[in-house]
């Protein structure tokens, strides 16, 4: 049986101590928690359920307020192979794309209610975009139909000037990006709004290409530039889908 006199080896829950510290509120301690503004022995602690022993130090960053974590969307180059069900495990902090780290810090609270709004094909690779923000989930939704997406495809072969003109009658605008000097591969650049999973492969085979590899580079005015695969971003405050 235990003693109830014997001290606890678990020690207690962060939110309580941050609490006792700060004379707020048991909520308003994981707010600040969860906010990134607590340190335990000069480590950030963001999970408010945490346990703390008595001899750790606990500080509080000056000035830091128990507000509400502000939701952010997050851009993901997805790389080619992976399901976009399972794309959001590559969200986490040793993905986050470096130059990024120190003005934007990650908090695990960021990943709840993430939605996926612009999935991608499993064997296509590119910018996907997962969002908590309210504005930008209706933004995508409303405007899914005249958002333009574009999208580098590889195709086998080389593509001949008949071709590109029967592109010309699809919905889809499409121009050789470059062309392999051995004639074994063409890169086609595709711009298509409104575009769906398997749309580009479906006009491809129309037109009797062979996709080698699929990349999107852009969705409306948000590009992938500067992302690796498998690394991810915040949208930034001034960038617009």
């Amino acid at each position: 049986m235990k003693n109830n006199n014997a001290p606890d080896d678990e020690g207690i829950r962060l939110a309580k101590r941050v609490a006792a510290l700060a004379g707020v509120s048991r909520r308003e301690a994981e707010l600040l928690i969860e906010n990134g503004a607590v340190r335990v022995d000069g480590v950030p602690a963001v999970l408010p359920q945490s346990r703390v022993q008595a001899h750790q130090q606990v500080e509080i960053a000056a000035g830091a307020k128990p507000e509400p974590v502000v939701p952010v969307t997050m851009l993901l180059y997805k790389p080619a192979g992976m399901p976009t069900d399972n794309a959001h495990r590559l969200l986490v902090a040793a993905n986050h794309h470096e130059p990024e780290r120190a003005g934007q810090k990650f908090l695990p609270a960021h990943l709840k209610g993430q939605h996926c709004m612009t999935p991608l094909e499993t064997g296509a690779s590119g910018l996907v975009a997962y969002t908590q923000e309210f504005r930008i989930e209706r933004k995508l939704q409303e405007d899914a139909g005249i958002l333009e997406h574009e999208v580098m495809v590889d195709v086998a072969g080389t593509v001949s000037p008949e071709v590109l003109m029967r592109f010309e009658r699809s919905p889809a605008r499409v121009s050789i990006g470059r062309q392999a000097e051995d004639g074994k591969q063409t890169g086609l650049r595709f711009a298509l709004k409104g575009a769906r999973p398997g749309q580009i492969a479906h006009l491809c085979d129309q037109m009797g290409l062979t996709i080698v590899a699929m990349r999107r580079i852009r969705i409306g005015r948000v590009p992938l530039a500067g992302l690796q695969p498998g690394q991810w971003r915040y949208l930034a405050p001034h960038e617009r889908f």
